[in-house]
């Protein structure tokens, strides 16, 4: 198996796994080694009292980004450390799309930038995210 059939293998495991990002209406467009892009489309039931998406909403996008592509390796990796910075407020019939890409990869930890846009290239939201391996594969065997 590549690289990339590796890390297409492992987010396809997870995706069948994760009732939240299905329920929210992620879609992973694009995975890679230490990548991944997923998009969902703002709906009326993700937006505030104001009138604007949930930023646990963006959190949420960005934060299965970045769990997508800390376990492409087929390692079993979690959240240690997440933070986020909203940058631009997303509205009720946006496409959101967050970009993760990893920045360091070690033995036991890693970092994640994730990057948040509209269908216009904006950029709504920037997140970091520490990833902490839990030293056994993903997959299971055989896979």
């Amino acid at each position: 198996m590549t690289p990339e059939e590796r890390a297409a293998a492992c987010v396809a495991h997870m995706l069948a796994e994760d009732d939240a990002s299905r329920a929210l209406g992620m879609t992973v467009e694009a995975t890679a080694p230490g990548s991944a892009r997923v998009s969902l489309d703002v709906t009326r039931a993700m937006a505030n009292g104001f009138g604007i998406c949930h930023g646990g909403i963006i959190f949420t996008l960005a934060d299965s980004a970045f769990a997508f592509a800390c376990n492409t390796y087929d390692e079993l990796s979690v959240a240690a450390a997440a933070s986020i910075e909203f940058l631009k407020s997303a509205n009720v019939g946006d496409r959101l799309t967050a970009t993760a890409q990893e920045r360091q990869r070690g033995k036991r930890s890693s970092v994640y930038d994730v990057s948040v846009t509209n269908a216009a290239g904006e950029e709504v939201a920037v997140f970091r995210g520490r990833s902490a391996s839990l030293g056994r594969p993903l997959l299971p065997r055989g896979s």
